[in-house]
């Protein structure tokens, strides 16, 4: 379609109330993830229609943004009055590719507590990428990008726009580029709790066969709850009664030396954790916005919290 004709739609309808990008300048993204997926759409040279987009995303063109599993999907107001329809697809990773995902994730401590605590750890893209399975996509033409505005180029200045806007989500929920690609957050750290906390107690194992009274046949019968086998001191205090370790708790370790008087530790974390473990508030109480004003209110708190080195 000739520029001529672009021509005749003038410049965007205003926007009360859109969902704004919280950069007003410079790049967009602030978190390493989201930086990781603005780096690949940037990467594939889509020209000045990435600038609008950004400018769009500042304006508050975008009036609703939402993430699902295999698709997210916006409305973007242009020119004319009815707002455009975009979608993004990108393939939802199926449920035993995630099954694999969380063993590998719940198998490592340090991953684990991460998550849990609504941080993605950099390492993730790796287990991604080592079962074959690339978190981010490796070229356009794994995004299906669809917009119903009349402009031929893709993507157009409103799906930009949406790209921008959901690397921002990203940033306020990391979780929300994992929901993408097909599992929740409830799902996901339900799972890693589960798998981290091992096999139910009291599990009933399955049958054995036993040597019977009478040689020459068997009989099968049903085992008891299993049990895992001890180890560690577990190990070396089987058979022991209670009278006979009462008498040496006072005991059960004294170092052979006198260790010095150390700060207990510490757990380094950004001030505004809580809030990405919390989620993006809705759009009814304020949406992103809110969430900026209040991440911003929690890192003045951090500051203002912070003790004088010393003893």
């Amino acid at each position: 379609m000739s520029t001529g004709r672009f021509a005749e739609y003038g410049r965007p309808r205003r926007v009360d109330g859109g969902l704004r990008a919280r950069s007003t300048r410079g790049a967009i993204g602030e978190s390493w993830w989201a930086r990781r997926f603005l780096d690949v759409l940037e990467s594939f040279a889509l020209g000045t229609r990435l600038t609008r987009g950004r400018a769009y995303a500042r304006a508050g063109q975008v009036l609703d943004l939402t993430v699902a599993p295999g698709a997210v999907t916006a409305t973007v107001q242009g020119s004319r009055a009815r707002p455009y329809r975009v979608r993004i697809g990108l393939a939802a990773f199926p449920g035993r590719l995630w099954d694999q995902v969380e063993a590998t994730l719940a198998a490592q401590a340090l991953f684990s507590a991460r998550l849990l605590a609504g941080d993605l750890p950099a390492e993730l893209e790796q287990v991604f990428a080592g079962l074959g399975a690339p978190l981010f996509p490796g070229g356009v033409g794994e995004l299906d990008q669809r917009c119903d505005c009349p402009d031929f180029a893709v993507p157009c200045k409103h799906l930009a726009a949406t790209f921008y806007l959901l690397a921002e989500a990203f940033d306020a929920d990391p979780f929300q580029l994992l929901h993408w690609r097909g599992r929740g957050r409830d799902e996901l750290l339900h799972g890693l709790r589960a798998r981290r906390a091992g096999p139910p107690a009291g599990r009933t194992g399955p049958t054995r066969t036993v040597p019977p009274d009478r040689p020459g046949t068997t009989v099968a019968r049903e085992s008891g709850p299993e049990r895992a086998p001890a180890v560690g001191a577990a190990a070396a205090l089987t058979g022991l009664s209670e009278l006979a370790l009462a008498g040496t708790v006072d005991r059960y370790w004294l170092s052979p030396v006198p260790l010095p008087d150390r700060r207990p530790p510490t757990l380094a974390t950004e001030p505004e954790l809580l809030l990405r473990q919390l989620g993006p508030p809705g759009s009814a109480i304020g949406g992103p916005g809110l969430a900026q004003q209040l991440r911003r209110a929690y890192r003045e708190f951090g500051a203002d919290g912070e003790a004088p080195d010393g003893p």
